[in-house]
C-alpha cells in the first residue's frame, strides 16, 4: 500500500494541542499541500491564511467562540491555524476549500503534526469583523469561510482508527 493511503486509513481529528509552536519549515510543507489540490478548471481560486500569532490566534477563536455560543477554545489548543477561504464568485468554491483542507490535514499527518477541521469559518468572514481582517492583509476580493485548520502537535494518545460502515459503496456494473 502507498504511504498516500495509508496516512489516509490513519489520520484522526485531534483535540487536544501541546503548546509547542510547529516549526514554519513544516507550516510551509503543509500549505504547499493544500496549494496543490484538485480545484474547478484549474482556477486556483482558494486562499490559506496562515496565523501563529498568539494575539491574532485567540482573537480568531474568541470570535468563532461567539458563533457557537461557547467561551470555550474551538480550537483546541493549537497554536497553528490556516483558514481556507474561497473565492465567492466561483461556482466550485466550497468544493474547492474543503479538497484543499483536505490535503491540508493529510500533509500534517504526514509529518507527524495533529489537526482538526473546525468549522464556522463562513460566519465569521461574512461578518463585519471577519471582512475587516481581510482587507488588512489587503485582500478584496469576496471570500467565503470554507474552514480552519487547527494544527499542532497531540497531546496525549492519538484516537485509534475505528473500523469503518459497512453498506457504504454501491456498484452499477
Amino acid at each position: 500500500m502507498s504511504n498516500v493511503l495509508e496516512e489516509m486509513k490513519t489520520r484522526r481529528s485531534i483535540r487536544k494541542f501541546k503548546p509547542d509552536a510547529i516549526p514554519q519549515e513544516f507550516l510551509d510543507q503543509i500549505i504547499e499541500a493544500g496549494t496543490y489540490a484538485a480545484n474547478g478548471r484549474g482556477a486556483q481560486n482558494v486562499i490559506i491564511i496562515q496565523v501563529t500569532n498568539k494575539e491574532k490566534r485567540d482573537e480568531i477563536a474568541k470570535k468563532n467562540a461567539e458563533i457557537m455560543g461557547s467561551e470555550g477554545d474551538p480550537f483546541y489548543g493549537a497554536p497553528a491555524i490556516l483558514i481556507v477561504l474561497g473565492k465567492k464568485d466561483w461556482p466550485t468554491h466550497v468544493y474547492d476549500g474543503s479538497l484543499v483542507m483536505g490535503n491540508l490535514m493529510l500533509a500534517a499527518h504526514d509529518l507527524g503534526i495533529g489537526s482538526c477541521w473546525i468549522h464556522r469559518a463562513k460566519e465569521e468572514f461574512e461578518s463585519s469583523w471577519g471582512r475587516e481582517l481581510l482587507a488588512s492583509l489587503g485582500i478584496e476580493d469576496e471570500y467565503e469561510g470554507i474552514g480552519h485548520c487547527a494544527l499542532g502537535y497531540v497531546d496525549g494518545d492519538y484516537p485509534d482508527v475505528i473500523p469503518r460502515k459497512e453498506n457504504r459503496v454501491f456498484y452499477l456494473k
